[in-house]
């Protein structure tokens, strides 16, 4: 595959030095970007004007000074990157997928690896304890032969326990599947597991958002599970404790209002704690088998008549209900004082006619005081 960026070669090679400056996190360097028009214009701003850009500090300034050393650095990552067909995405061009455009905390830089593609049509996350059970791994292992009728891609992290098992089983099953580091790709973590990410590059791909000049950190593992979360169209978690990285990855997707599925399990057991908790603070769903997913998804099967989302039905609803419904039909979530301003309906009874309606199960609370329409 080619590794070279799809936009001009001058302007990439400003986008990779703002990205390679330290201390410039993924929503800052949106912020200077947006701001300046371009990671070019903002080494070129004069201090007065830079200095206005939110977040923007004496410290963050002094990347300006170090503009000809990061631009040599980002000229000899693109050589290492299209010698070692590595591929670079940058998030406003096409290549990036559209999963983590949306993303406020998304990333703006990734680094693939091998032949499979980030723009799949179904997605699946699986995520759990790296201490896994002979139940969990025989649960994992079932889950994904189950959804081989569907042909989703499984996303996973490649590290010890649910997460390797999820890449095999994928691989033995025909899935591609796709290893979301907290490493540099240059780098297998844990290395036990090379051999496996040498295969599931044949369908699949390694992914990460750190250079392959990069040095592991521990702070990256909690971070990429992020990238996890935005990709999967449904998440589920196999075994978790009560603590973990799989809880992390459950809580953020809940957040991105993606759909979350636990395994239950054994009261007694301590990789059991994390997904009944999950299930009791109705933070996921309890998986029970593929029909889950499917109904959720609305994915049918190669042949099968495609599942259609319910029309909306407001017979029988009074006009406050009726205004809500159909604001939600147009914009398909929207906030609180957003449904109240567009309705005329006051606060506290708009509060009241939201909680009937999540009853129903005809809508959903999402975080920031947002509501969606669910059928």
């Amino acid at each position: 595959m080619n590794s070279k960026p799809d936009l001009n070669p001058e302007a990439f090679r400003y986008l990779l030095a703002l990205g390679l400056a330290p201390k410039v996190g993924p929503s800052l360097f949106k912020a200077i970007v947006a701001y300046s028009g371009s990671a070019e214009a903002f080494f070129n701003l004069n201090k007065a004007k830079a200095s206005k850009i939110p977040r923007v500090g004496e410290k963050i300034l002094e990347i300006q000074s170090q503009r000809d050393s990061l631009l040599k650095q980002a000229d000899l990552l693109i050589e290492f990157c299209e010698k070692d067909n590595i591929q670079i995405h940058y998030y406003s061009r096409p290549s990036f997928p559209e999963r983590l455009k949306v993303l406020n905390d998304g990333p703006v830089i990734l680094f693939s690896k091998g032949n499979g593609n980030m723009a799949m049509e179904r997605s699946i996350g699986i995520v759990g304890t790296r201490s896994a059970t002979t139940y969990g791994k025989t649960i994992t292992r079932k889950i994904i032969e189950d959804l081989v009728p569907y042909q989703p891609t499984i996303i996973s992290g490649l590290a010890y326990g649910i997460d390797i098992e999820a890449h095999r089983a994928a691989l033995q099953c025909g899935l591609p599947t796709l290893a979301i580091m907290g490493s540099p790709i240059t780098t297998i973590y844990p290395a036990a597991h090379k051999n496996t990410a040498l295969q599931l590059q044949e369908s699949g791909l390694l992914v990460s958002e750190y250079s392959p000049y990069g040095k592991m950190m521990p702070g990256n593992f909690p971070a990429r599970n992020r990238i996890i979360a935005g990709l999967s169209d449904a998440l589920i978690v196999v075994e978790a404790a009560e603590k973990g990285g799989a809880l992390i990855t459950a809580e953020i997707a809940y957040s991105y209002d993606k759909e979350v599925f636990a395994v239950p399990g054994n009261l007694q057991s301590t990789f059991s704690e994390g997904c009944n908790q999950l299930i009791k603070k109705m933070k996921a769903s309890i998986y029970t088998g593929p029909n889950d997913i499917a109904e959720a998804l609305f994915w049918t099967k190669p042949g099968e008549e495609k599942i259609k989302k319910p029309n909306l039905d407001l017979s029988g609803r009074d006009e406050e209900e009726k205004s809500i419904l159909i604001h939600l039909q147009e914009k398909g979530e929207s906030e609180i004082d957003l449904i109240s301003y567009a309705t005329d309906i006051p606060l506290g009874i708009l509060s009241s006619k939201l909680l009937s309606l999540e009853f129903e199960g005809i809508v959903k609370s999402l975080p920031g005081k947002k509501f969606k329409l669910i059928i």
